[in-house]
Formats: C-alpha cells, structure tokens, sequence
C-alpha cells in the first residue's frame, strides 16, 4: 500500500499551490477497504476538489484502479 499512499501524494502534490501542506494518512478498515485522509491546506481544498467534484472523483477513479490491480479496495476522503 506504500506505493498507492505515494501515489495520492504525488498526485496532490501536482495540483496544489501549497505541497508541503499535504499529508496522506492510511487507515485500514476491519472489511478489507483501505481509507485514505487526504488533507490539505484550507486554500487548496477547492482545486483538489474542483469544479462539481470533478477532480476529486478522478483523484477516486485513478486510486481504485492502481488498488484493483493489487486486489484491494480504497476510498479517499478529502479533509
């Protein structure tokens, strides 16, 4: 899960102004799902959510597509 808990970083990183400001946190859930906490600077939400959500949903699609390749579920949460 190292390389997917990167992956979210590095991909962050790319879209805010503030990089140092991100921080991925990974936490395991007792039904397998592994749920990671993607927090970044108060001015920087906006452009990790984007416009109706449209980055933030391909941030999702692009994390469960490196997950299944490794048989595992995730879920990203935005704080």
């Amino acid at each position: 899960m190292a390389d997917l808990n990167k992956l979210l970083t590095d991909i962050s990183r790319s879209i805010v102004d503030d990089p140092d400001g991100v921080t991925v946190t990974e936490i395991s859930n007792e039904n397998g799902t592994v749920c990671f906490e993607l927090n970044v600077s108060e001015n920087d939400v906006g452009k990790v959510i984007g416009r109706h959500g449209r980055i933030a949903k391909a941030i999702r699609m692009v994390m469960k597509a490196a997950a299944s390749t490794e048989g595992k579920r995730v879920s990203v949460d935005i704080r």
